[in-house]
């Protein structure tokens, strides 16, 4: 694979089955069927509980919109645009209430290894040491990793999974736009 981008407004959106929204799937790895790592665009269009997904952990991040409140049993969870993601256990189906309209959401699950998702520092370098490495930014901007360099437009994610040492970072070109980091080495077979 190497390095791949992937721009979520050329992927198609699934509906849900309960009819509360849409994802778009970004990617993956290592494919559709036996995925340990899996990056998606979510846009939620009314209240609903989230899917179950034992033996995950799951990240997730509100990219536009006011955001969402998401109840654990009792316990409430608010989740706005500005936040940093949150990270919960998959087979926890919360039930998510919009704020304030339609949202849509990054979000990244993950199986058998360790990993993680947090916002970029537009134009601070990101030195973490994962196996498979990702940038998913929702406006356009520069993104750089030693000596390469790529220019990505709005709702882009680029992945890699080659080179954990190289230094990645990204110029947006607006400093105002969220961007996120995702890391993730699996475990390995003894």
């Amino acid at each position: 694979m190497s390095l791949i981008c992937i721009c979520a407004d050329d992927v198609a959106p699934q509906p849900w089955r309960n009819g509360g929204g849409t994802t778009r799937e970004l990617l993956c790895w290592p494919d559709a069927q036996h995925w340990s790592a899996r990056v998606s665009v979510a846009d939620i269009t009314r209240d609903g509980p989230f899917s179950p997904y034992p033996g995950l952990a799951r990240w997730f991040a509100v990219i536009e919109g006011a955001g969402v409140l998401l109840r654990f049993g009792r316990v409430p969870r608010w989740v706005e645009v500005d936040d940093s993601p949150f990270r919960f256990d998959g087979a926890a189906a919360p039930a998510c209430q919009l704020i304030d309209g339609p949202t849509r959401d990054l979000n990244l699950m993950l199986r058998e290894g360790q990993g993680l998702m947090c916002n970029v520092v537009g134009g601070v370098d990101w030195r973490a040491r994962f196996s498979l490495r990702g940038l998913y930014t929702a406006g356009s901007g520069r993104w750089l990793s030693d000596s390469r360099e790529r220019r990505l437009a709005a709702h882009t994610l680029i992945w890699s999974d080659s080179d954990a040492s190289a230094v990645w970072r990204f110029e947006p070109e607006d400093p105002r736009t969220r961007a996120w980091w995702m890391g993730f080495t699996p475990e390995t077979s003894p």
